[in-house]
């Protein structure tokens, strides 16, 4: 209904000589509460592009540099090698990656003592370590969320004020469309910037979301690993500790 009103009040405008109706006609025409919101919901767009390209590199550092760990340190694990296993994740090439993180936490208990107790510290070292590294992966998060929940509603709090407007000017100027057109376009052009920024900030959230699901899996499945691991090696240490003795 709205919309064809605002049709209908654009031909009469151009009937009246008014020149078109234009976006900058329609800003002009706006009041400062309307620009307000306005300038509000290209914040908060300007807040997502940035949220998401930070995040997008961020993501794509650590999962890159994760892998690249990941094809060095095999070598000194199936050599049992705690020392140089540890050294390899605290090598700054590797300072983002979500993997050294974890691997840095558990050998770090494990080169202090290879036995049971030394294996329970290191599984609360790992567990510690997963969950500051899915936090780090949340960062940001918050803001896509609000803007995508709050986006909406802040373009519809220009639309009642637009709508207030075009009763304003209806009173004022008489029951024709034209008088009413800069009140009517006021209110369309903030809920439609808000559904916009709404619809941006939602997809963003709902990809990076999906990628911290990602990284939660695979940081599950290399502390499984991780503690397999570690359980094999106190296993052949203490063998060959008992083969030593006899």
């Amino acid at each position: 209904m709205l919309f064809s009103l605002l049709i209908q009040a654009a031909h009469a405008a151009d009937e009246a000589g008014g020149g078109g109706f234009t976006l900058t006609e329609i800003w002009q025409h706006s009041g400062y509460l309307a620009r307000g919101v306005i300038a509000m919901l290209v914040f908060m767009l300007l807040a997502t592009i940035v949220t998401g390209i930070e995040r997008l590199i961020a993501f794509s550092r650590a999962r890159n540099q994760s892998m690249a760990l990941a094809s060095k340190i095999v070598a000194p694990l199936q050599s049992g090698d705690v020392d140089a296993a540890l050294a390899l994740t605290k090598n700054e090439e590797y300072a983002a990656s979500y993997l050294a993180s974890l691997l840095r936490a558990g050998l770090g208990e494990l080169s202090i003592r290879q036995d049971k107790h030394g294996l329970a510290a290191a599984e609360r070292a790992v567990e510690k370590s997963i969950n500051e590294e899915v936090a780090k992966t949340r960062r940001g998060m918050t803001i896509l969320a609000t803007v995508g929940s709050t986006a909406p509603f802040v373009g519809l709090f220009g639309t009642t004020f637009g709508v207030i407007n075009a009763f304003q000017g209806m009173s004022s100027g008489g029951s024709g469309l034209a008088s009413i057109s800069a009140g009517i376009s006021e209110a369309l052009i903030t809920t439609g910037v808000g559904i916009g920024v709404a619809v941006i900030g939602v997809w963003v959230f709902n990809y990076f979301n999906a990628r911290i699901e990602k990284v939660n899996e695979e940081l599950a499945s290399s502390e499984a690993d991780f503690i397999d691991w570690a359980n094999k090696l106190l296993v052949e240490r203490q063998e060959a500790a008992a083969k030593a003795g006899k």
